[in-house]
């Protein structure tokens, strides 16, 4: 008999921790790694949240908060909703989570029964489908590509719904593709789902701030599904709060007590500092944070330009996140300098032992056929990184 349960064993670990750890590896043994494996934020907090965090310590905010959060930090959260969304929704319908993910397991936990079905758009964040295998559900992948901007379409999504359909899980802004779902798109699917009202939509829109053409539109904001909704959110992207672990729903209220209940037999409430901290952040207005935004968009358009120039390579120009998620189907099949590239975590390896760039093959991500570059890195590690794999890849091409 194993120690282990049935439900850790059917885990993998996370692909993303999994080649940064490489990379980490590579560089305590003196090799010059410029790893681009991660979505971190390369900035620091901003002063007047690290302010805001140093006066919570002051005034003794050091015991438990209550399980879905402060009332303070929900009635921001519920603000910025509709200042930014036009979504509304009240404190009761909010549950402040350790971070974004946790509010997602959350969301899951409240309605999977083993079995279920879970819809996910193809490529999707690596921690999606280990979630829901986490919950006892099946994921079911609805595949998109390069070609199609890697989004789905009304079609496809009614094609996948089956009667053991219980949710539909996806990012948008998307990570990894950093593409986004427009308004008139989100329509499409939305009344496709409301068809269907014992459908859960799980909305994760952590990228919201870091779109370079317009404002994120929420599937929320269409009135035949939000009773069917769960928006995802959070301090990591935006505010370069990756550590503090700020993360929460938004939700009908039936779905919102289930998630408190949920969080108050894990976790209970998330760590008082940060949520006063988050405070703060949410109500500032956010063009205070646009200079972080402006960077990104300038290292976008670097490495796109960069990109383009690299052999084998099919390249979209991201519109949001910051994620360069190249199709390398190319390289696919071939044997590099002895190295069989079976799919893109083989060559996401060959690129990191032989580049020294670190990347992440999208075999996790639901796409063989792609890796991710991160792009929250100095512009001149993004220009060496790609002169590195240009330089390695000319040889084969």
């Amino acid at each position: 008999m194993s120690k282990l349960s049935d439900r850790v064993t059917r885990l993998g670990f996370s692909q993303t921790f999994v080649m940064s750890n490489k990379a980490r590896e590579m560089k305590a043994n003196g090799i010059d790694v410029i790893s681009l494996t991660l979505g971190e934020p390369d900035f620091d907090v901003p002063d007047n949240i690290k302010q805001a965090a140093f006066d919570a310590i002051n005034e003794n905010y050091s015991h438990y908060s209550p399980v879905p959060g402060f009332l303070e930090l929900r009635e921001a959260i519920a603000h910025k909703l509709k200042r930014d969304n036009n979504l509304n929704y009240k404190p009761t319908q909010i549950c402040v989570s350790n971070g974004a993910k946790q509010a997602i397991i959350n969301v899951l936990a409240a309605i999977i029964n083993d079995g279920d079905e879970v819809l996910l758009p193809a490529p999707y964040w690596v921690s999606y489908d280990e979630m829901v295998k986490m919950m006892g559900g099946n994921s079911v992948m609805i595949t998109t590509s390069y070609l199609n901007d890697f989004k789905i379409t009304a079609e496809q999504l009614e094609e996948a719904i089956t009667e053991k359909t219980k949710a539909i899980l996806f990012s948008s802004p998307c990570n990894p593709s950093g593409g986004y779902y427009t308004y008139d798109e989100l329509k499409s699917l939305a009344q496709v789902i409301a068809k269907y009202p014992h459908i859960t939509i799980i909305s994760d829109e952590i990228y919201e701030y870091i779109n370079y053409e317009t404002k994120t539109t929420s599937i929320a904001q269409f009135p035949e599904v939000y009773e069917q909704t769960a928006v995802i959110n959070g301090m990591s992207k935006a505010f370069a709060m990756t550590g503090w672990r700020i993360g929460y729903s938004a939700c009908p209220e039936w779905l919102a007590k289930a998630c408190e209940k949920i969080q108050g037999q894990m976790t209970s409430g998330a760590n008082t500092v940060a949520q006063r901290a988050s405070i703060v952040a949410l109500k500032t207005d956010p063009s205070e944070y646009k200079y972080m935004i402006d960077a990104f968009k300038t290292r976008r358009n670097l490495v796109y330009d960069l990109m383009k120039e690299i052999p084998g390579f099919k390249v979209l120009l991201p519109k949001a996140a910051f994620y360069f998620f190249p199709d390398i189907s190319h390289y696919i099949g071939k044997t590099l300098d002895g190295t069989e590239i079976k799919d893109a975590d083989d060559f996401a390896m060959f690129i990191l032992e032989n580049a020294h760039v670190g990347c992440v093959g999208g075999v996790s991500f639901g796409s063989p056929e792609c890796i991710r570059f991160s792009y929250a890195a100095s512009e001149d590690d993004l220009r060496e990184a790609m002169r590195r794999i240009k330089e390695l890849l000319s040889k084969f091409n």
